[in-house]
């Protein structure tokens, strides 16, 4: 006797599926034409992306400089903590080749990756291993009148940096923004005195190409620890006044209206020279990671943001031989770096701090390791796999030593 068929309603089995690693997803696609279509839609990418999120599904990347090549690369961390983050495999990037590209993000799983002495930058993402490389700029460099040499100068060098990556929920357009520095010199003179112009590009994914918006009167200060864009706004520190009359501010960038504002860095943060602050994202809102510059022991503390309210989120108290925070993994635990450049993990559970298994004294310029978080997304940026050019490589782990 033939037993009945039993099929379940496809609208149970979307929902099934988009609870699965993208990496399987993307193997599925070659089941049907209808769950390929079907993978691509906005509710499959958002219900996918929404339980990645509701999971706190982070992947963490470890962006490190190689001590033979000197080229940046990533290496990819088991997201487990009781595997103690190793290795799982080393992400290289050709396309990057002799530079040492910054990295932005993540918005919506992908990450946005921004040579900051050249005109090259890519949108990438890692869980469906596509890579879009951005246009160059289509902005015109002003010449730069100089009234006290009273002459024309000659553009010398420009440079692209302070670079946030975000969405814009308006247009449903992802964009990327950057300062650009243009360096002016006069060449008649043997030790020319430089000046400097400043200039902000917008980059839309949607229309693929740069446009030029005006500049604020500050410009972003320091560095930002892994992400600096939350919910449709990107923000940087900045600051103003001289040496010891220093005063923080927040320099904040909406991607719908395209406009800058200004904030105060709150009073907590203390005497601004006396004390590193870095922004950064935890838990899906802005905070803000205060250590001081100097002492043997160091202290952290982080605040959080909501609603423009600030709040302590907790403090950690004299670590001895650590020199600054990397990022946070899951569950609030803080990566550090220590004196010897190697990789340190806090325990936000249990107050204790150990020593990840990262070999990182093969590493050039160890200072500056940096962690990015990111989940899996499906998200498609008209781009090509990364296999195909050979933009992106990617080498499994020697062995759980994590030599390379």
């Amino acid at each position: 006797m033939q037993r009945p068929r039993f099929e379940l309603p496809e609208a149970l089995v979307m929902e099934i599926l988009s609870k699965l690693p993208v990496k399987s997803l993307t193997r599925f696609n070659c089941v049907c034409k209808y769950w390929c279509s079907s993978f691509q839609t906005p509710h499959s990418i958002s219900n996918n992306y929404h339980n990645n999120l509701e999971n706190n599904n982070l992947n963490l990347l470890l962006s490190r400089c190689d001590g033979n090549t000197f080229q940046r690369y990533f290496s990819q961390l088991s997201n487990e903590k009781y595997q103690n983050y190793i290795v799982k495999q080393n992400i290289h990037l050709p396309f990057f080749k002799n530079d040492r590209p910054s990295v932005y993000g993540a918005c919506h799983g992908l990450l946005c990756l921004l040579d900051p002495s050249k005109d090259k930058a890519a949108i990438w993402n890692p869980s469906t291993r596509e890579f879009k490389i951005l246009p160059p700029s289509s902005i015109q460099r002003p010449p730069y009148f100089s009234p006290f040499e009273e002459t024309y100068l000659t553009l010398d060098d420009v440079s692209f940096d302070h670079a946030s990556f975000g969405f814009d929920s308006k247009t449903d357009d992802y964009k990327v923004i950057r300062f650009v520095t243009l360096t002016f010199v006069n060449s008649e003179e043997q030790y020319p005195h430089p000046h400097f112009m400043y200039q902000v590009e917008l980059y839309s994914l949607r229309s693929n190409s740069w446009q030029e918006i005006p500049c604020p009167d500050y410009k972003p200060t320091g560095t930002t620890l892994g992400n600096n864009y939350v919910d449709g706004i990107c923000y940087w520190k900045t600051e103003t006044g001289a040496y010891l009359d220093f005063r923080g501010l927040i320099l904040s960038f909406d991607m719908g209206n395209e406009k800058f504002s200004i904030l105060p860095i709150p009073e907590f943060v203390g005497s601004f020279p006396e004390y590193f602050v870095n922004l950064l994202v935890f838990n899906g809102s802005l905070g803000a990671i205060v250590y001081p510059t100097e002492g043997i022991d160091t202290s952290f503390d982080l605040w959080v943001t909501s609603e423009g309210v600030w709040t302590k989120q907790f403090n950690i108290k004299s670590i001895s031989g650590v020199v600054r925070p990397l990022g946070f993994g899951k569950n609030g635990d803080l990566f550090l770096r220590d004196t010897n450049d190697e990789v340190l993990l806090f325990d936000a559970s249990t107050q204790e701090l150990k020593e990840l298994q990262i070999n990182t004294y093969l590493d050039h310029f160890r200072f500056t390791i940096s962690l990015h978080a990111y989940l899996e997304s499906l998200v498609r940026i008209n781009g090509l796999q990364e296999n195909i050019e050979k933009h992106v490589i990617r080498q499994p782990a020697r062995d759980a030593s994590n030599e390379y």
